[in-house]
């Protein structure tokens, strides 16, 4: 195969527990090497990522290093696409680890198939013991509902991928990353790409290692944030967010909702509701905790107990503070559309 040339644009920002290893894994890739750059774009790191890819770039002399003075990630994936001359740009994430074969694989899938973006799987993994635990949880059904790129198995074509690999060209013709999006311009960029008339490709071949939090605090502000997010991306992208990602939101406010009338009214009809939702995602809670304490050790049981309804707590509050928030975001979009 005639290789093309390719640019691995990573956005980064206070990322030095991940990023030597993450630099690593990328230079050992088996694409051809002189058909490859990669840029790193920093939103204003406070830590020493910084100071490391500059270490770094003393053995990989390849990296390029640009600064993101807006921080969030979909400014930085713009200014490293509209920095790269290259044929097909890789979007990569600092707190993943990826095997020889991964860019190698996504371009190959990129030009053989029918296709505007390629992905693979996510193989989750935590450090520690709540962090793998919080891996685990990322990992079932029950704790993601069917997010292809942690539990599909399949080829195929799908909503989104994590991450992603584009023909350069693509960003031309339909637009570059949305940058009122601090979260979800994945999903975003995905839905425009199903818009006009593109497919994105999921292969399970495609496969890396991604660090997910590995502290309580850090997985339930992750699920606050998303469920805010989501309603913000929905409201601003209408479209773009599938069902799934508001079912947390759906069982906080109809336990919230049940609950009000039982102490309103004391009608054991709404007691009976209430029990029987809560009854029905225990029986899931202990299921799936259950079979991830068969797997890891009993001593993850009590942990996954608690984790589980934590996350979609946190991710169904979020939503609800996301409504909140909606009116000022609307208002911001119009202005900058009336800008412009």
């Amino acid at each position: 195969m005639d290789y093309p040339t390719i640019s691995v644009v990573v956005p980064v920002r206070n990322e030095e527990k991940y990023i030597s290893r993450c630099v690593e894994t990328i230079f050992r890739q088996d694409y051809p090497r002189d058909r490859m750059d990669v840029i790193f774009v920093d939103g204003q790191s406070n830590d020493r990522t910084v100071q490391q890819l500059q270490e770094l770039q003393k053995t990989y002399p390849e990296i390029r290093l640009l600064e993101n003075p807006h921080r969030t990630v979909p400014y930085a994936m713009n200014i490293g696409i509209r920095a790269s001359r290259a044929e097909v740009i890789v979007r990569l994430d600092a707190h993943a680890e990826y095997p020889p074969d991964y860019v190698r694989l996504s371009v190959e899938t990129l030009l053989t198939r029918e296709c505007e973006n390629v992905g693979g799987y996510c193989d989750t993994r935590g450090r520690g013991f709540v962090g793998e635990g919080i891996a685990a949880m990322l990992c079932t059904p029950f704790g993601v509902g069917n997010s292809t790129f942690r539990t599909a198995d399949k080829d195929g074509y799908v909503d989104t991928v994590a991450f992603g690999c584009f023909h350069r060209d693509l960003f031309e013709r339909i637009g570059y990353y949305d940058e009122r999006m601090t979260r979800n311009q994945d999903n975003e960029l995905s839905y425009r790409i199903r818009k006009n008339g593109g497919k994105i490709w999921f292969n399970h071949r495609i496969r890396f290692v991604y660090y997910c939090r590995d502290t309580l605090s850090g997985i339930l502000r992750m699920g606050f944030m998303n469920g805010k997010w989501n309603v913000i991306t929905m409201a601003l992208v209408p479209g773009s967010m599938s069902l799934r990602h508001f079912v947390p939101f759906a069982f906080v406010l109809s336990t919230l909702l049940l609950l009000a009338l039982v102490l309103a009214t004391g009608s054991f009809f709404f007691k009976g509701l209430l029990l029987l939702e809560w009854g029905m995602y225990l029986a899931l809670d202990l299921f799936y905790a259950w079979d991830i304490s068969q797997k890891k050790g009993l001593r993850y049981l009590p942990l996954e107990v608690f984790l589980f309804p934590a996350f979609h707590f946190a991710y169904g509050t979020g939503s609800f503070f996301g409504l909140l928030a909606l009116p000022s975001f609307l208002k911001d979009g119009a202005k900058r559309k009336n800008q412009s």
